[in-house]
């Protein structure tokens, strides 16, 4: 496998990253993640945007982030996934120092490393729906940074898969928040009902599509959080992510949602979402 690691394209086991360096150390970066379509990717401007955002916001700074646009976009032949469905894992450290709590001297170069693979799309599990479980929110206050400080999400996945669900859902202060690698939406009389966008939940590019798309097919939307306790009253309920596409959620711990299976908005926002993306 071909990757791409501080400005050069190299073999993957030739890869030599500090124990020194920050993202290992304090989890001092950030990443994203993007999918192509045989050499189309989805919303790349978008993703280049929330990338710069959080670097801004944890204040990195020295990040060509178009030179980096374009080493990401190399990625894709020189691993032959110009021709398929394909996703990049992006990330982005402070780079090695010696540690200490502190920003390290302004000289210090970024960690820079992306990588590239098959994104095979989960269509049996859009075609029946999954299930979730829900789990007490209770990460850090900055989620719309999308940085490597993940353990409680990494704790709630695993949660989910020892409870055979697809995922996790956060519950902040009686409201759902989204999943712990996704958004989520519900639905109620025909309305999808949004958690606002704030510092409690990530800028999803997939969940601003979708209610892009809502608003061209005159679904009515309301940004508005929802009461856990509301969601077995819901028509219906999904997870929505770069990898995820439009997820139909069909059950939540032991009930179902609605009549058990995805119901008509999912759907419908299911079919406009596939024919937007790159074709």
């Amino acid at each position: 496998m071909t990757v791409y690691f501080n400005g050069e394209f190299v073999d993957k086991n030739d890869v030599s990253i500090s124990p020194d360096d920050r993202g290992f150390v304090f989890g001092d970066g950030v990443y994203e993640v993007m999918r192509a379509d045989r050499g189309r990717f989805f919303r790349m401007d978008a993703h280049v945007r929330r990338l710069r955002r959080s670097l801004r916001e944890i204040r990195l700074d020295g990040v060509d982030l178009e030179a980096l646009r374009g080493a990401v976009e190399q990625l894709l032949p020189r691993n032959g996934l110009d021709d398929r469905r394909a996703k990049v894992y992006l990330q982005i450290t402070r780079g090695a120092a010696p540690r200490r709590h502190a920003f390290p001297p302004p000289s210090t170069e970024p960690t820079v490393y992306a990588r590239a693979s098959v994104n095979e799309p989960p269509t049996e599990k859009w075609e029946q729906g999954v299930k979730v479980i829900l789990r007490p929110d209770q990460r850090w206050a900055r989620c719309d940074i999308k940085s490597l400080n993940y353990l409680p999400n990494v704790l709630a996945n695993q949660a989910a898969m020892e409870a055979d669900a697809y995922e996790a859902v956060f519950v902040r202060e009686g409201f759902v928040t989204e999943g712990s690698h996704s958004s989520v939406l519900a639905v109620f009389d025909g309305t999808v009902c949004a958690h606002p966008l704030t510092n409690r939940l990530l800028p999803s590019i997939t969940r601003d599509a979708v209610l892009s798309l809502c608003r061209d097919l005159d679904i009515p939307v309301e940004e508005t959080p929802v009461p856990a306790a509301d969601l077995p009253e819901a028509d219906e309920l999904m997870v929505l992510g770069t990898t995820t596409g439009v997820m139909p959620v069909v059950q939540v711990e032991d009930w179902a949602v609605g009549d058990g299976t995805p119901g008509a908005v999912t759907r419908e926002l299911q079919a406009a979402f596939h024919a937007s993306e790159p074709a």
